[in-house]
């Protein structure tokens, strides 16, 4: 599904990514861990192509496309979504309307069957029930006024409805309390897929107590300095990041 190798990347000028490798096979769940300004946001950025951020080396290969100069939208209408740690509000612009527009250019630019308003909003109150989601909050400006949670409930809803074939969650449990991350995670597990991959980003553990992931990586450095499975999560919540550096051995467990 996903390949990056050797991938080295910046923000305005400054390195982040310092040789990054990554294999994700169809249908798995991979966690990226890591301390603050490890790069597990700049890498999430960084495969949705967001402008602001520049590879400099490597390679990202998604179903074996070469993905480093595909713009934004294109990386999303082959099938990649990413689900931002911190949502914005588009005033001025209803959310159904906003998801609508964004499932069609998906359905459009590969030659499937478009939706109308009628049958659009047949699915929107199919996948709702997925986030626990108040259906009026739909009507309403994309985020405008919305919690934490339900900003987090609505990234979830536009994942179910895009149905992409590579999720990234760019901490998708940050801020929310006990109630609204169990919502956002069982939303998730609703979703796994086999032929559909998630990468899910995150400072802690406690999602990944919901949200069990195949594989877990620590980045450190810019680096993936340690993979493993679930158990390497849990040795992180209780002994924190200390007793790993970016010198490790990344294929150490």
């Amino acid at each position: 599904m996903l390949k990056i190798k050797g991938l080295r990347a910046s923000v305005v000028g400054v390195q982040i990514l310092n040789g990054v490798d990554l294999s994700i096979g169809a249908g798995e769940v991979h966690a990226i861990m890591g301390p603050n300004g490890s790069g597990k946001s700049t890498l999430a950025n960084i495969l949705a192509g967001h402008p602001s951020y520049s590879v400099n080396s490597g390679e990202i290969v998604f179903k074996g496309q070469d993905m480093i100069n595909m713009l934004p939208e294109d990386r999303a209408r082959a099938g990649l979504f990413l689900c931002f740690q911190h949502p914005t509000e588009v005033p001025g612009v209803r959310l159904d309307h906003f998801v609508r527009a964004g499932y069609n250019s998906i359905k459009r630019a590969n030659n499937m069957e478009e939706l109308d308003v009628l049958k659009f909003d047949r699915l929107l109150n199919e996948k709702v029930g997925i986030v626990e989601m108040d259906r009026n909050l739909t009507k309403r400006y994309v985020n405008e006024g919305f919690s934490g949670g339900e900003k987090k409930r609505n990234e979830i809803l536009q994942m179910a409805i895009f149905e992409p074939d590579l999720a990234i969650l760019d901490e998708p449990d940050s801020g929310l309390d006990v109630d609204a991350l169990r919502i956002v995670a069982e939303g998730i597990n609703q979703l796994r897929n086999p032929s559909k991959s998630i990468i899910l980003v995150t400072h802690y553990q406690r999602i990944l107590n919901y949200v069990v992931p195949d594989k877990v990586h620590v980045l450190i450095g810019g680096k993936v300095v340690r993979s493993g499975d679930k158990n390497l999560a849990a040795k992180i919540e209780s002994q924190g990041y200390d007793w790993l550096d970016n010198t490790d051995d990344a294929t150490k467990s």
